[in-house]
């Protein structure tokens, strides 16, 4: 006697286990990215004072180096020996000063190493470089 074929359960895919895993990856990333963040200090409610100064936000210079290797500071064209005198001239009393450069990619690596001696002389001044983000 030959016992009739029973019909092929169709496979399934549980994905409850999948959004359970999905959930506790989130929850890691938004709990890591809680602990990221800077304080300074406590939250407290401060007193006020007439003579508290307001935080100052350094002010900003751009030293751009294009492809030819010709340096401007603030879109003025400038020599590399008055580089350093032209960026004292921007340093103000009490006030950092950040001066941002921006080199193209072609330039030669020894020209911006000298640029940077040059800005670096400066007291009061620091630098940053700029880049695109990809």
């Amino acid at each position: 006697m030959r016992l009739p074929d029973e019909a092929d359960v169709p496979a399934q895919i549980n994905i409850v286990p999948m959004i359970d895993v999905i959930f506790a990856i989130l929850t890691f990333f938004i709990m890591s990215t809680l602990f990221l963040t800077r304080q300074e200090g406590l939250p407290v409610n401060l007193p006020q004072a007439s003579t508290a100064k307001k935080a100052t936000q350094p002010a900003r210079v751009t030293l751009t180096v294009d492809k030819a290797g010709a340096i401007f500071l603030n879109k003025q064209p400038i020599t590399l020996d008055k580089l350093e005198a032209g960026v004292k001239a921007k340093v103000k009393p009490e006030q950092p000063l950040m001066v941002v450069l921006n080199a193209d990619e072609g330039v030669n690596h020894g020209k911006i190493v000298a640029v940077m001696d040059r800005v670096r002389r400066v007291k009061g001044a620091s630098l940053a470089i700029a880049t695109r983000r990809d």
